[in-house]
């Protein structure tokens, strides 16, 4: 059987190299410039996990067999880890250069939740150097990787997220009980264990706990993301389906010439931090055909946060992102908070959000500093969109739109290099049927967001436009049908 994947693997890598030119269509009339992006060069090489004792019946840990196939292909130059139909339980996997992991139609593949097999590591969270475990999949300094084959990641986030009882169902909330842990004093949040809910009060609602805290005590509380991608350079993310993830789904982290084609990204929509994908002060990058139903922002652009994130200075900058579909989720398409690094040239196109809390959501606050600008949103689809069709918020305040206030404080505060900045974008064929509100705009008195265009668009909603603080805001052929 072997040997039948392999050949079968041959054809499709051969058909790679001339595939450079797939995406010609979305450099068509691009407002920004931007090099084109290839497929990672993977060797036709390939190999079984089972020839390195992989046994797929969900029960049977496969971390070393993951390690030695994958070291196997690194010593011969790379290649492609084929993983067959079957369950595939395994502990964290590192990508090296020039490695493909395969995971076929019929291969799920299960992340131990077990603690002991995910060391603390030295990384960046939410903009921040911090440390936090090593994630399910993860790379370092990689050339040329990718997984494909159609597949299902499962990152068994349910062993270590926190669950609010407001955002479950009664049959639900039983079952989460069942797996033990800890309730909160009043019984409104469960926790994983002691541990998790010691930290948790000294966080507040934020991810940084006391760093006096021992690590190990509290370690289900420094939950990683699923896949982590740091500094990786030629990446193809491709036709797989990544969910539960026990924070982030997805993290590419300084990389540059990023494809993500053709992916299925699901988490509980109560999952706490369960974002779709984070790209993270990346360069070059198409997100493309993909599907987000998540527990927090779906598809959400970074680069840092505060002194961190100023000091790494790596901006996001020159993203495609076409033809994907988000369903539940705190935003559709984000930019920020964590900005401070800068984000520009970035075209969102062909896009539809369907009950999301919000479409399209630009957030940041006092002291993260970054300059946001040349961003384009085009044909944008909404259907019940909870809160705000397309909101800008420079008060963040790290909640969900659903319980953000509208803070339009007047209070002018000197202009540093802690202030954020916001400017030149448009908006063109934006069709919103049914939100709470059409546009809400609410820029800082001493930095007010500028140069924000409207064309051709429609909102359905139950209250109008509402704009504080901002400088030539336009709004060209745009009609608000509202209810009140």
């Amino acid at each position: 059987m072997t040997i039948g994947l392999s050949a079968l693997l041959l054809p499709l890598s051969s058909q790679g190299k001339n595939r450079n030119n797939e995406f010609k269509g979305l450099y068509e009339n691009l407002p920004f410039r931007m090099e084109r992006i290839r497929r990672p060069s993977i060797p036709s090489r390939s190999v079984d996990i089972r020839d390195f004792g992989g046994i797929g019946d969900g029960k049977f840990l496969n971390t070393e067999a993951f390690r030695k196939a994958i070291e196997h292909l690194s010593s011969k130059g790379g290649g492609h880890l084929i993983v067959p139909e079957g369950i595939w339980f395994s502990g964290p996997i590192t990508l090296l250069d020039n490695i493909d992991l395969h995971i076929t139609p019929n291969a799920v593949l299960v992340f131990s939740p077990d603690q002991d097999l995910y060391p603390i590591i030295d990384t960046n969270f939410e903009g921040l150097d911090v440390r936090r475990c090593l994630s399910p999949i993860n790379a370092l300094g990689a050339k040329n990787i990718s997984i494909t084959g159609g597949g299902i990641i499962d990152g068994s986030g349910e062993y270590w997220r926190e669950v609010k009882k407001r955002k479950v169902s009664s049959d639900q909330w039983k079952t989460i009980l069942k797996r033990g842990g800890v309730l909160a004093e009043d019984g409104s949040v469960w926790y994983p264990d002691e541990g998790y809910m010691k930290a948790r009060k000294t966080a507040g609602s934020l991810n940084y706990p006391d760093p006096s805290l021992d690590e190990n005590e509290i370690k289900t509380f420094l939950r990683p993301v699923m896949v982590s991608l740091r500094e990786c350079e030629n990446v193809l993310l491709e036709d797989c389906t990544f969910q539960n993830s026990p924070c982030w789904n997805i993290h590419p982290l300084y990389c540059n010439n990023v494809i993500i084609r053709n992916i299925t990204v699901r988490n509980p929509h109560y999952s706490a931090n369960g974002d779709g994908i984070d790209i993270d002060a990346c360069k070059n990058v198409i997100l493309t055909g993909s599907s987000f139903d998540v527990g927090d922002d779906a598809i959400c652009i970074k680069s840092g946060k505060d002194e961190d994130g100023r000091r790494h200075a790596c901006s996001c900058e020159n993203l495609i992102i076409s033809d994907c579909t988000v369903y539940h989720g705190h935003g559709g398409f984000v930019v920020g908070s964590e900005m401070s690094g800068g984000v520009k040239n970035i075209k969102v196109s062909d896009c539809r959000f369907i009950g999301t809390d919000v479409g399209l959501r630009f957030k940041s606050t006092r002291g993260r500093g970054g300059l946001v600008e040349n961003i384009w949103c085009e044909n944008i689809f909404m259907k019940d969109i909870v809160t705000y069709g397309v909101v800008f918020n420079l008060y963040y305040e790290g909640v969900a739109a659903t319980d953000m206030s509208k803070d339009t404080k007047s209070d002018l505060r000197p202009v540093d290099e802690t202030t954020p900045e916001f400017r030149n974008m448009d908006f063109s064929g934006i069709i919103c049927s049914g939100a709470k509100q059409s546009v809400f705009i609410n820029g800082l008195p001493e930095m007010p967001i500028k140069g924000i265009r409207f064309n051709d668009s429609y909102f359905q909603a139950d209250n109008g436009k509402e704009i504080h603080f901002a400088e030539n805001i336009e709004f060209n052929n745009v009609k608000e049908d509202i209810k009140q």
